[in-house]
């Protein structure tokens, strides 16, 4: 393969996930890996390397266009970034001493899981909110205008000590698979917090971003990151990212999940028996 085709051919993949990524809170990396490793035979520590690269780039593009139309909720992002950078340099840290095959096989099953909690039917109707002390406190709860239905959505965040637990653990996979985690954050936020879907994947994004500044540095320090890998998934992603990020308000995620979900069943098999193989 040459270059250039190698060059376009990750470009239009990182465009494409950084829309889905936008789309969805989930993050570029976890289409952007697979692509890169088991269609282009790129190293998979090299692949985390660029693909924490792609994760930054998709914070970048969408959570600037999420804070102008109010959907992120910023004060929630902060506290749990708390958990989710402690938990990057922890996975980065294991990310350096934990071998391919592994890397494979925990890849696989996290895709795997990604795809269970995207079937799952999320909550878009009010339901009981259990009282939520720290939320109070804080001033977690807040409001967002929904376009698609044209009303003001006002939730009430709750289980919050639950949710900073849950980005430590989402966090210690972002470093350590060099994805967003967004497969972690998302139901996190959505499932335990109680917080809209849409509020949910816009809040991700933000967090993602943070996440993998926090454990980017590990990767450059051991020279995983390779700027002819990274240089066209950035630029990819940050094209997808900003694309997704002006549909969301505007859109029915649903079709596109039920797509992403078989996406993400084909890739972690894939993954999964190449970790297996030993390969």
């Amino acid at each position: 393969m040459t270059p250039l085709t190698f060059t376009l051919i990750t470009l239009a993949a990182s465009i494409v996930a950084g829309l889905l990524g936008s789309l969805l809170g989930l993050g570029g990396g976890i289409i952007i890996t697979p692509v890169l490793t088991l269609l282009l035979g790129v190293d998979i520590k090299y692949a985390i390397g660029a693909s924490i690269v792609s994760v930054i780039a998709t914070s970048s593009g969408a959570a600037a266009a999420y804070v102008k139309e109010h959907m992120t909720n910023l004060r929630v992002a902060m506290l749990l970034e708390v958990g989710t950078t402690a938990g990057a340099l922890t996975g980065a840290y294991l990310a350096g001493i934990i071998s391919h095959r592994i890397l494979y096989i925990i890849f696989g099953f996290i895709l795997a899981y990604s795809a269970l909690m995207m079937l799952r039917k999320r909550h878009e109707e009010s339901t009981p909110i259990p009282p939520d002390p720290w939320a109070d406190k804080l001033k977690l709860h807040d409001h967002y205008f929904d376009h698609s239905q044209n009303r003001e959505v006002f939730y009430k965040v709750c289980l919050t000590p639950v949710g900073l637990a849950l980005m430590y653990v989402a966090g210690v996979v972002s470093g350590l698979l060099g994805i967003g985690s967004g497969s972690l954050k998302v139901p996190a936020l959505d499932l335990a917090m109680r917080l809209p879907i849409k509020v949910s994947s816009a809040t991700s994004n933000l967090m993602m971003g943070v996440t993998a500044a926090a454990s980017a540095g590990l990767f450059f320090a051991r020279g995983q990151i390779n700027p002819f890998i990274a240089a066209p998934v950035a630029l990819g992603v940050l094209t997808g990212a900003l694309i997704g990020s002006k549909l969301l308000t505007h859109i029915n995620a649903k079709h596109i999940r039920v797509a992403f979900v078989l996406i993400l069943l084909i890739v972690s098999l894939q993954m999964l028996n190449k970790g297996y193989q030993g390969n």
